[in-house]
């Protein structure tokens, strides 16, 4: 559209507030905008010249305008923010942040379940969140489970079942997980109570949790239940402990929104924090592609009403390091120098310029679109300092995974040419050995890896990583020699802690200098290997596939093992008590039982 056929229909579009629409020849909606005074705004871009190139071909690109008019410039605002993140049309800033972030929900039912979700549907459920975290949510959803007793099961608790006695009261009742409302030994009263404490944890208003709590220890004390007044007084010392690791800023502040930017050239980088209670409850950063000539003050104009609607943010303060437009009248804007809101700008701005810094170092490794040369550098480098023989264009790490000192399983991811092979990633089901034992564990896992590539007859891997100890690589070898490999393929193992690598049979260590595209690349490879292990194996506690370590064990029944389970928590800590410890719950006959299952397999703490 050119100026002189913008002239003649100018005087059609209104002065009022509102947006207005720019579509291309084919139909397509290539941009939209928001103006105090409509006729104004869209005649600027027909009576100006302009400093980019992309904003004169996008004038040159409109073919017709449409325009809403609103009550108000907020009503503007919001409408504009709405149709770019349904449409995203072409010339309009980008957000580049395609994540699904998780949410709590209490389920819609009689003595709601509480439950760890992505997809947040219109089913009459509450939702809480969304959460940037998903390993916080489930961190949450351990702590809540600790705190608050509330029912796992799915059973369909109608007051109507309850008093026709459907329903008995399982293990979780008896580990002190339940109060058991199946049985009607919880009133839905007392239930509702215990998910107001769970919204509370979840805002970080911990105080009022506390309180609470203080004021059931001090009853039961009145009732001389001292038993009872004790473990109470356990959870809040928990509480306090918990509260003392949260990031709290200052307990005078209420709910504040903080937002930095860092722009570069046509990115830009937006971290929000989320306060309430004065303890900070939500980070996260965003990338933005701009589009055209947005300043600073637009594109943190944008994002903030982006990242406050995806986060249901009801702060009526927004903390910002210089002035923006922000038309909701309601919101005050604070641009502080001093005192503990100039403390939380600052810790916001030092997150976006760590987010910035990690993403710049991750496109080091990402090696996509390069040429073959540019994708092989870092392994010619790796080739250099590890001495290899070939190239290690086909590489495969192998690591164990258990949870609690029980339900061992293992990963195996495999990278060609210096990427994520996803189709060659196997996982296995550990089948000969009995207990936690990672020595045999890895002999068998590379046994089996190795001897299906021989009989399929396809390609060894040049390099393997074993992510253990000299332990575990001494197991792997044992394996690699039984199938006749040994010098057919480079074996070592990578330290978990201090990323040293061992070669078999070396007394020293190797160190890559820290800084090093190749080390980088190995903790990518350990790290992915982690990943899909941990997945693995949460997806298989999750189908209750596997069976408990202390249900093969010789004189330990049911009984024994929920009252072990009760006692101790955990596998893992029943492992480490004392055999005096042991006797007191169980006996001396069951006791002796388990020292000797557990001592079959080496210490491996």
């Amino acid at each position: 559209m050119t100026a002189r056929q913008f002239q003649q229909l100018a005087h059609t579009i209104p002065l009022q507030p509102g947006i207005y629409k720019y579509y291309d020849a084919d139909g397509k909606l290539i941009y939209v905008g928001k103006a105090k005074e409509l006729r104004k705004r869209v005649s600027s871009y027909f009576s100006k010249t302009f400093t980019t190139y992309k904003t004169h071909e996008l004038v040159q690109r409109i073919n017709r305008i449409e325009f809403t008019i609103v009550d108000s410039e907020h009503d503007a605002f919001l409408l504009e923010n709405a149709l770019i993140k349904e449409y995203q049309p072409r010339y309009n800033i980008n957000l580049k942040d395609d994540k699904t972030y998780p949410y709590i929900v209490i389920k819609k039912e009689a003595y709601p379940r509480i439950l760890f979700t992505r997809k947040k549907i219109n089913d009459g459920a509450e939702y809480l969140g969304p959460f940037t975290s998903a390993g916080k949510v489930r961190e949450l959803l351990d702590f809540i489970k600790q705190y608050v007793p509330l029912r796992s099961c799915k059973l369909n608790l109608s007051e109507q079942h309850i008093q026709k006695g459907k329903f008995k009261i399982c293990l979780e009742y008896h580990l002190g997980n339940c109060k058991g409302p199946c049985e009607g030994l919880q009133s839905a009263a007392e239930y509702d109570e215990g998910l107001q404490l769970v919204r509370n944890i979840l805002k970080g208003n911990l105080a009022s949790v506390i309180n609470h709590f203080k004021a059931e220890m001090r009853e039961h004390a009145k009732n001389l239940s001292f038993e009872k007044a004790n473990e109470v007084r356990k959870k809040i010392e928990h509480l306090e402990n918990y509260r003392s690791k949260s990031v709290i800023v200052s307990s005078h502040l209420s709910n504040i929104d903080v937002f930095s930017i860092l722009k570069e050239d046509n990115l830009a980088y937006v971290n929000y924090l989320m306060v309430q209670n004065g303890t900070i409850v939500q980070t996260h950063t965003v990338p933005l592609e701009t589009k055209l000539e947005e300043t600073e003050e637009e594109v943190l104009s944008f994002a903030i009403a982006n990242l406050r609607s995806d986060f249901n943010s009801l702060a009526n303060e927004l903390i910002v390091p210089f002035f923006i437009e922000y038309p909701d009248k309601n919101i005050i804007l604070t641009i502080p120098k001093a005192g503990d809101k100039k403390k939380l700008l600052d810790l916001s701005v030092k997150n976006v310029s760590y987010f910035r810094e990690e993403l710049k170092k991750k496109r080091i490794l990402h090696l996509e679109g390069k040429t073959d040369i540019e994708k092989k550098k870092v392994l010619y480098e790796l080739q250099s300092y590890l001495q290899l023989p070939e190239l290690p264009d086909h590489i495969e790490c192998f690591d164990n995974s258990n949870f609690q000192g029980s339900y061992p399983v293992s990963a195996m991811v495999c990278f060609k040419d210096g990427m994520p092979s996803k189709n060659d990633y196997r996982h296995f089901n550990v089948k000969t050995v009995e207990g936690i034992n990672d020595f045999a564990t890895m002999k068998e896992v590379v046994f089996r890896r190795y001897k299906r590539l021989l009989a399929e007859e396809l390609p060894l891997p040049k390099l393997v990583i074993i992510d253990g100890g000299k332990g575990q690589l001494s197991s792997a070898m044992e394996s690699i020699r039984e199938l006749n490999l040994a010098g057919k393929l480079t074996v070592i193992g990578l330290a978990k802690n201090e990323e040293e690598l061992f070669f078999p049979g070396d007394s020293e260590s190797i160190k890559l200098p820290w800084n090093s595209d190749s080390l980088k690349l190995l903790r990518r490879i350990r790290d992915e290997v982690h990943r899909y292990g941990i997945t693995f194996h949460r997806n298989k506690r999750s189908k209750g596939t596997f069976k408990n370590e202390l249900e093969i064990i010789n004189g330990i029944g049911a009984e024994t093992t929920r009252r072990l389970l009760k006692e101790f928590k955990s596998v893992k800590k029943i492992k480490e008590v004392t055999e005096a410890e042991l006797v007191k719950v169980v006996g001396l006959s069951k006791a002796k039982s388990l020292l000797d299952h557990f001592n079959k397999a080496p210490d491996l703490k």
